[in-house]
């Protein structure tokens, strides 16, 4: 037993051991350090790529001053461009063919409702340039009865986002080539994405063994229709939502209109 003590404490006291012991150490002391970004997110943004992205927004915004309005920076380091209806093609042109952009891929065109508003819907486009791995928001707004000059002509991938947003929405773009329904029923009536159309919707469908195909009827709720008036849990922390705003301007100069 004397002799396999000795055997440990010689071990221990060996230089290899002991520099094990002491890195061990150093490391668990340096991962307690204190971290420099002490904001509650997870992604974090590059301060040099935010900076480029400011930069050309500004340029984005002299080169075209016409058509652009507001830029923005959305969660630290995503660049929005919001352009008025008729500045659409102008833009998304500029922003594909220009050297310094090159956005020639236009990954989505997304629709957003807000009934509050005056041009109550919002056409948001997606572009990405493969040649500098950048990627750029360009934002409209549209009424029940104003057009979107359609971009088919610009990006051939904008034919089923428009049809899709024209289903969802009933934004109605101009010189479209096929602008049809694309995801509901032939006859359907209204826009589902719309915040005024039900949940439980207008009809119902199904199979009737009689007449031995699809009807549509009127809907019937089993039981009183319940409204559920319940806030949204974020809603219960709104210091966070004012200490870092979702969108920080980009200041630009109007007077070379």
């Amino acid at each position: 037993m004397a002799s396999l003590l000795r055997q440990v404490a010689r071990t221990i006291r060996s230089p290899l051991i002991q520099n094990q012991v002491c890195a061990t150490a150093v490391r668990f002391k340096s991962s307690s350090e204190p971290q420099l970004e002490t904001r509650p997110t997870v992604r974090k943004f590059n301060p040099l790529i935010r900076s480029q992205l400011t930069e050309f927004g500004q340029y984005v915004a002299e080169c075209l001053p016409k058509y652009v309005q507001k830029i923005q920076l959305t969660a630290g380091d995503e660049l929005e461009v919001l352009v008025v209806p008729e500045g659409v093609l102008p833009v998304l042109q500029f922003l594909k063919d220009h050297h310094n952009a090159q956005y020639a891929s236009l990954v989505d065109i997304a629709g957003m409702d807000v009934p509050s508003r005056e041009c109550r819907f919002e056409i948001i486009y997606n572009l990405l340039s493969l040649r500098f791995n950048s990627r750029i928001r360009v934002k409209t707004y549209a009424d029940e009865l104003t057009p979107i000059d359609s971009c088919n002509d610009i990006f051939r991938a904008a034919n089923w986002y428009e049809r899709e947003i024209w289903d969802m929405y009933g934004v109605f773009f101009a010189n479209h080539p096929d602008l049809r329904r694309i995801l509901t029923d032939y006859g359907f009536e209204g826009h589902p994405f719309r915040k005024d159309f039900p949940l439980s919707g207008y009809v119902e469908v199904r199979y009737d063994d009689e007449q031995k195909r699809v009807v549509i009827e009127p809907l019937e709720l089993a039981q009183e229709f319940r409204k559920f008036d319940l806030s949204a849990p974020w809603e219960q922390f709104p210091n966070f939502r004012n200490v870092n705003p979702a969108a920080e301007d980009v200041p630009i100069d109007k007077q070379k209109k």
